[in-house]
């Protein structure tokens, strides 16, 4: 299901009421607090907040790798679990911080999404070019690769998808400041060309003023603020966010 055969005022991505609990060592923990909002078709949002307050699970739910103990999660309207799996994430692809890396080669698991889904928009060729692979790493074992390779590699598969939506996780957290610079610029270039819809979670607030048109602010499993980027910065509205902008909660 592509963007563009939806209607344009469909969100891309709709939480109602989403609620996660964990259970550990016989206590339950709230991951996720009756989270609601939307994300419009072709929006960059950018998600923000303290480390554990939900932000991966809340990704997570897009595409099914973790689904909601109460309340939806909707993509075109669709909600994720009356989606066909291989469809939903062939449409909503998710790229890990520390994303698992398959037995074989680097060309061996950039070519899982054609055996998957039976489509890829590029060869591993162009994957490796696009996201800053070297070509010589194409036949190398995939579990040799370092964390900022690994990182590119993830990313490469997810850009193989002929997906509307990118679910990224902390996708440059294992790169230096020029390699993630370049790793924005693409995912930019993208989502122009493609009108994608992307939904990306980082730690790095320089890199959400860069990329971000909408930011969502979560802590405590709670989405406590959603406002345009430069406004987020210069004028949140919410106690906790302040403090977490001025490095008081990471």
């Amino acid at each position: 299901m592509e963007a563009n055969n939806q209607k344009d005022d469909i969100p891309a991505i709709s939480f109602t009421s989403v609620r996660k609990s964990y259970e550990q060592e016989g206590q339950t923990y709230d991951v996720l607090k009756d989270v609601t909002g939307d994300i419009k078709q072709g929006a960059i949002v950018a998600v923000l907040g303290p480390s554990g307050s939900g932000k991966s699970t809340l990704l997570s739910m897009c595409n099914l790798m973790k689904t909601p103990d109460h309340g939806e999660v909707k993509i075109y309207g669709k909600e994720v679990r009356d989606w066909n799996v291989n469809e939903l994430r062939r449409t909503a692809s998710l790229a890990f911080q520390s994303a698992p890396v398959l037995d074989g080669t680097v060309r061996d698991n950039l070519n899982l999404v054609q055996k998957l889904h039976q489509t890829q928009l590029y060869s591993p060729e162009e994957l490796a070019s696009l996201t800053g692979l070297s070509p010589e790493l194409l036949d190398r074992s995939a579990k040799d690769l370092s964390g900022g390779q690994r990182q590119r590699l993830s990313l490469a598969r997810t850009l193989a998808n002929p997906s509307s939506i990118l679910l990224l996780d902390e996708i440059t957290s294992a790169l230096d400041p020029v390699s993630a610079l370049e790793i924005e610029e693409l995912i930019k270039r993208q989502q122009q060309e493609k009108k994608m819809t992307v939904m990306w979670v980082t730690h790095n607030m320089e890199q959400a003023k860069r990329v971000a048109d909408t930011i969502w602010f979560i802590a405590d499993g709670r989405l406590l603020e959603i406002a345009e980027t430069d406004t987020f910065f210069s004028h949140p509205q919410h106690e906790a966010a302040r403090e977490f902008l001025k490095g008081g909660t990471r």
